[in-house]
């Protein structure tokens, strides 16, 4: 399982009015813990106002270099992504979780074409998994379609020219400006015809081995669900939220009852009684048992746990496919009991 660790903070740079990119140096005898590919997230942890707070944010470095940067937009005032834009400083030291997420791009010597849609902060593992592609091997190719109110609110706006430039005739950026058109840019937002326009037009010939989304629910949802309307394969359309619509419970009737509740983390049992109408980590957190966790939204993967007893059924879920559900993996964090006694162990998954 995952811990934190401390790590101190190398650089922080400036990448919109409401944006940064911190870089978090690894202590030598940390860097395989810290090794990740391209794509994952890694979890802040960070006492503020007396109460205790954790984010996910994605890796945008490349995993060749020895230190890990985030970009971390500006959503909450008085939380984390606050204090990191505005008091944040390098030689800081945070709390830092080891790598992990399953949207991710394993890179592998052969041609890949890849196309990637992202909005906003969906940018961060974009970034890690273009580095990737494009360095894996010399005639891969990347196109992004990237989606912001203006140039100004870009983040790594820079960084993608760059790229443009250092790989000519193999990385395609379409920006996407929906405050006002600038420049090269497309205008207004990511929709059908922005995917038809850079897939059936620009590149037409091109036949794309994977597709990444990245950024809020509901473009992701549209994209995906144009990209099947072209028949691309459910398997080949990876995508990632950053944010999600508010969670309603939608079992039909919240489960009455109590449960005996076993959780085994660290190779260390805890044994304890739970309401069926709360969540699994909810209840877990209450006995200050120190289980994973991040966005308790059911869009990050930090709290699953394989069913070993029992019988759970998850609110939402955006993470887990049909054939790991059958395995018994749940995300703790919307996962009810439906039994008299159910087991969750932390530690295999």
């Amino acid at each position: 399982m995952s811990h934190f660790h401390p790590l101190p903070v190398k650089n922080i740079k400036r990448l919109t009015p409401s944006s940064v990119a911190i870089t978090f140096g690894i202590p030598k005898e940390l860097l395989q813990t810290y090794d990740f590919i391209p794509g994952q997230y890694i979890t802040i942890k960070k006492e503020l106002k007396g109460k205790e707070l954790r984010r996910s944010y994605s890796i945008c470095s490349s995993p060749k270099k020895d230190c890990i940067t985030v970009g971390v937009k500006k959503v909450d005032k008085g939380g984390f992504s606050d204090y990191a834009n505005s008091k944040l400083a390098v030689g800081d030291v945070l709390e830092v979780m080891s790598p992990e997420g399953r949207f991710v791009f394993k890179p592998t010597s052969g041609q890949k074409k890849i196309a990637a849609f992202a909005a906003g902060s969906g940018i961060t593992p974009i970034m890690s998994i273009v580095k990737a592609v494009l360095d894996s091997n010399s005639k891969s190719q990347f196109v992004l379609v990237y989606g912001n109110k203006s140039y100004a609110e870009t983040m790594f706006y820079t960084d993608l020219v760059k790229l443009q430039l250092e790989y000519t005739n193999r990385f395609f950026v379409y920006f996407v400006n929906s405050k006002e058109q600038e420049g090269d840019s497309l205008f207004g937002r990511i929709d059908v015809s922005t995917v038809n326009y850079v897939l059936k037009n620009k590149h037409k010939d091109t036949q794309f081995d994977d597709f990444y989304i990245c950024g809020p629910e509901a473009m992701i949802h549209l994209v995906s669900e144009t990209l099947q309307d072209h028949d691309i394969p459910t398997e080949k359309i990876h995508f990632e939220l950053f944010t999600t619509t508010e969670i309603l419970d939608e079992l039909p009737e919240k489960p009455e009852g109590k449960t005996e509740l076993t959780v085994i983390l660290d190779d260390e049992e805890f044994k304890f009684p739970m309401q069926r109408n709360v969540r699994v980590l909810d209840a877990v957190l209450k006995e200050n048992i120190d289980a994973p966790y991040s966005c308790q939204g059911g869009v990050c993967s930090t709290c699953i746990a394989r069913i070993k007893e029992g019988k759970a059924e998850m609110v939402k879920n955006q993470i887990l496919t049909d054939g790991e559900i059958a395995e018994g993996l749940i995300l703790t964090c919307q996962a009810h009991p439906l039994t008299p006694t159910l087991t969750v162990d932390y530690d295999d998954v």
